[in-house]
């Protein structure tokens, strides 16, 4: 079964990080949501920390170039296949660190992903 963490997932139903994590849900993709604040999106609780996560296809960032830094090591001891980085999250920095790890790094937003049926 394929899984995907969402890094920077919101409460708020209007932020993408949050649709992100209802849609993947709508597609049966399993789930694991990270954010500052504790909660529920859909049937997916929102994690705090870096929670232990195994098998990991994808990896969608919702967060600044910024406050990426401190999620590296994390996100690349992850192993995931690929780091989706949606408008906005660009980050080459982390693209040189991730793919020098064979990890393919994507600018890409995962909700046309989804919604195209690319995901």
């Amino acid at each position: 079964m394929r899984k995907t963490v969402v890094i920077g997932a919101s409460l708020n139903e209007e932020r993408y990080s949050n649709q992100c994590v209802r849609l993947l849900r709508e597609h049966d993709i399993e789930t694991i949501a990270v954010g500052n604040k504790e909660g529920k999106i859909a049937d997916v609780k929102i994690n705090l920390g870096q929670p232990f996560a195994s098998k990991v296809e994808t990896v969608a960032v919702y967060l600044s170039p910024k406050n990426q830094e401190s999620y590296y090591d994390y996100i690349i001891g992850l192993k995931p296949e690929r780091i989706l980085f949606p408008p906005g999250t660009e980050n080459p920095e982390f693209y040189r660190k991730a793919n020098a790890l064979g990890i393919e790094t994507e600018e890409a937003c995962p909700l046309v992903m989804l919604r195209t049926g690319v995901y």
